[in-house]
């Protein structure tokens, strides 16, 4: 009788420890489920701030890019490199060692961005001289598209129309004074005195109406007491002479192509006044501007 009551009691004690056992393993399960599914919560919040960041990012870029009257190829690159990584981090495991990586790839872009933008706001200073709104019957000229209704074509008032309109057209042009720094470095100014060379610039808009391939310009500058600048070397067209200050050669590949020549003086200085600046297709002249140095 004694032995059945010790059994009994030992039973009881067996079955109280694995009670206890149990509950402290419940307890210590529920505690790491508990801290894995925090850890998961936590790493969710900073995918999602690292996501806001780089999207963030990425709209800067895209401002940047729009302001921009000349495509920027560093830019567009950078912007590439941003959305391929927030891309990659849509699918990324949610861990701790992966975020970190993560991380120190936005801090990289995030340097980089800062030297990108800083350089692009110092390209849009030096580039405001030559920023203008194109004429937009010249744009709308150049970019006047060939009719193919055989109907049309036979039409001889249209085929006048065509042939007129089958020629490089220039736009945007603009003319002003450049210091040469030794280092090769161009600093566009107004006055005279601080000359070094006259830069002219212009686009050559697309025209389908024109084939591609080598094509030439003559830029004729004038300076302020009407005598022709550059080599001031002559053509003749038919019945028509064309002193020019240079002749401009390019390769036209059917796109908007930005082109900029220099003009030296022959005296090696530069008067005060009014500069008058013509671009000729042959013997037509397809541009007129003027700018000043003071």
């Amino acid at each position: 009788m004694e032995n059945s009551n010790s059994s009994g009691l030992a039973l009881k004690i067996a079955l109280g420890i694995v009670v206890v056992l149990f509950l402290g393993l419940g307890f210590y399960t529920s505690n790491v489920i508990k801290e894995k599914n925090d850890q998961e919560i936590e790493l969710v919040k900073e995918k999602e701030q690292v996501m806001a960041d780089l999207s963030n990012m990425a709209k800067q870029y895209d401002l940047a890019i729009s302001e921009s009257e000349v495509t920027n190829e560093k830019l567009i690159e950078a912007r590439g490199r941003i959305e391929q990584l927030m891309d990659s981090l849509k699918i990324s495991q949610n861990s701790v060692n992966s975020l970190w990586r993560y991380k120190k790839k936005f801090l990289a872009l995030e340097e980089e961005m800062d030297v990108l933008l800083a350089e692009n706001d110092r390209l849009k200073v030096e580039n405001e001289l030559l920023a203008s709104t194109l004429d937009s019957t010249q744009v709308q000229l150049a970019q006047r598209t060939m009719f193919t209704d055989s109907l049309l074509v036979q039409n001889t008032e249209l085929a006048g129309v065509v042939k007129d309109a089958s020629i490089l057209q220039p736009v945007n042009l603009k003319g002003f004074g450049v210091i040469e720094r030794s280092s090769g470095k161009l600093i566009p100014t107004e006055r005279a005195g601080r000359s070094d060379k006259l830069r002219i610039c212009f686009t050559v808009a697309k025209n389908k109406l024109v084939a591609s391939g080598d094509k030439e310009l003559f830029v004729q500058v004038i300076d302020p007491f009407n005598n022709v600048m550059g080599v001031n070397e002559q053509i003749q067209f038919e019945d028509t002479v064309l002193n020019y200050s240079l002749i401009s050669m390019f390769n036209y590949e059917n796109k908007n192509l930005d082109i900029c020549e220099f003009v030296t003086s022959a005296s090696g200085k530069f008067e005060k006044g009014t500069y008058k600046i013509n671009v000729f297709n042959e013997n037509q002249m397809v541009s007129t501007s003027e700018f000043t140095l003071q």
